[in-house]
């Protein structure tokens, strides 16, 4: 594929250029990830002429291997579309505002019961074409490595969504420009492997209770094997020798063995656990089961599920093909560890994720603490909304906070926040609910309830800024996986 280049890709010439070309109407976008797409679209679509830069291919980092907008680089899961989950209502908010990364993920979804997984090449492969053929976007392929130079240069309001594979030229100027809230975690990704070289007779197909077909494989394990497998992998050569501090490292993300340490049911009672699993073999359920998902709608390779690691390659393919029917597994993809960055959000930006000392500079995506997939796309939705209503010279935008994203967002912004880690929607953050619920369930259903009426009601108060089409999701029954 093609890609558009600049000839005059210098730091200053990305925004200011443009204001003496008159363009009129124009905004830039740092970073062609998930929160950057997504912003671009939206901005492009109300009118706005959109300057992407985007560094890949010219300078790839650890995780991307592919020069493709919103390339995935761990999961090829969305999570779930239960709209009664915090992560299912995210997605129904995207549908009401009209999102477009969303849109692309849905087409290119793949069967995992009922959580949004996507063919990951399919998926960015929609997204770029989608771009490049826009008629106010432009794509330019060069690194921005000084957000000061950006910020006194550019003269049209910009997006940051570097994410969190930040360039370090790029990094340490943010530093700079930021001071003491500019932090670090490590994040992990797990291995892919061949479908044709797994066992099927040890591997059987099934969604946990049923739910929603067979979409994953599960592999089985008796308490002899797992306690085997748990034994190898606790003890296995890791690629980053040194013990990592439980604050470097996303709860979410832990590696399988670090999460392996904290005990040997700690695994069966996490990503291994049998619960909603009948292996046919025996009719009952298993000591413990790995489930794979399929990465790619053709089902020909599949992502061990919760399987991220900091183990050398010689050693994943040492200790996962202990794992039943996986004895003989070619890798795709080995599992990778690499550093992320992100910037201490409640103590350093304004509450439209803008920059207080230079209100035009917004920043979007992981690089914010807004962790996940999902998350990403709104806060690049949410980036173009406040970069158009600067444009218009209308009120900023903020979402009501007891939706899921405006709840996040409340909380990523709060000066009150101390310790700030990267976070995905939950419903621990929403404001409580007036009348207390029986059940777990109708308290989430209650929550969810809420923030789509709640946002409803601000797409049509906002309706200066949101006239995207709104679109449906596909109904799905509640998934645990």
């Amino acid at each position: 594929m093609a890609y558009n280049r600049s000839m005059d890709t210098t730091v200053s010439s990305f925004g200011a250029d443009w204001a003496q070309r008159g363009h009129g109407l124009s905004a830039l976008v740092v970073g062609a990830g998930l929160a950057g797409s997504e912003a671009a679209w939206q901005l492009a679509e109300r009118g706005v002429r959109v300057r992407i830069v985007e560094m890949r291919p010219d300078l790839m980092t650890p995780a991307h291997r592919t020069a493709e907008c919103a390339e995935l680089v761990c999961s090829n899961s969305l999570k779930s579309l239960n709209p009664s989950s915090a992560a299912g209502c995210l997605k129904t908010e995207l549908a009401l505002l009209g999102s477009f990364v969303l849109r692309c993920a849905l087409d290119a979804r793949v069967a995992a019961g009922g959580a949004l997984a996507v063919d990951r090449a399919r998926f960015s492969r929609t997204v770029t074409e989608a771009l490049m053929q826009h008629p106010r976007i432009e794509l330019v392929r060069a690194e921005a490595s000084d957000v000061a130079e950006l910020v006194k240069n550019t003269s049209v309001p910009c997006v940051v969504a570097t994410g969190p594979l930040t360039s370090d030229a790029f990094a340490k100027s943010l530093a700079r420009l930021v001071g003491r809230g500019f932090l670090s975690f490590y994040d992990a990704a797990a291995p892919i492997v061949e479908a044709e070289s797994l066992d099927y007779r040890k591997v059987f197909a099934q969604s946990r209770y049923d739910k929603s077909g067979a979409d994953y494989l599960n592999a089985p394990f008796d308490k002899e094997g797992y306690e085997l497998f748990w034994s190898e992998l606790v003890g296995a050569e890791r690629a980053i020798s040194r013990d990592f501090e439980r604050r470097e490292l996303f709860q979410a993300c832990q590696p399988v063995e670090e999460v392996a340490r904290a005990g040997i049911d700690a695994l069966r009672f996490g990503a291994l656990k049998p619960v909603g699993l009948r292996d046919p073999a025996t009719g009952r359920r298993s000591w413990a089961a790995v489930q794979l998902r399929a990465e790619n709608s053709a089902r020909s390779a599949y992502n061990l599920v919760g399987f991220q690691t900091n183990l050398t390659f010689g050693a994943q393919e040492r200790v996962f093909r202990l794992i039943p029917g996986l004895a003989h597994a070619e890798f795709v993809r080995f599992g990778v560890m690499h550093r992320n960055t992100f910037i201490d959000s409640p103590h350093v930006l304004g509450p439209h994720f803008e920059l207080p000392s230079c209100p035009s500079l917004f920043f979007a995506g992981q690089i914010t603490g807004t962790e996940g997939y999902a998350e990403a796309i709104a806060s690049g939705l949410l980036a173009a909304l406040n970069v158009y209503a600067l444009i218009i010279k209308a009120p900023l935008v903020r979402l009501p906070d007891v939706s899921v994203f405006g709840a996040l967002s409340a909380y990523a912004t709060n000066p009150s926040v101390e310790g700030y880690q990267p976070m995905h929607v939950n419903y621990g953050i929403m404001p409580p609910l007036v009348q207390r619920q029986k059940s777990k369930q109708q308290r989430y259903e209650s929550y969810a309830c809420r923030a789509v009426t709640a946002l409803k009601c601000f797409v049509a108060e906002r309706s200066d800024l949101c006239f995207c089409a709104p679109y449906a999701l596909p109904h799905v029954e509640d998934a645990t996986t």
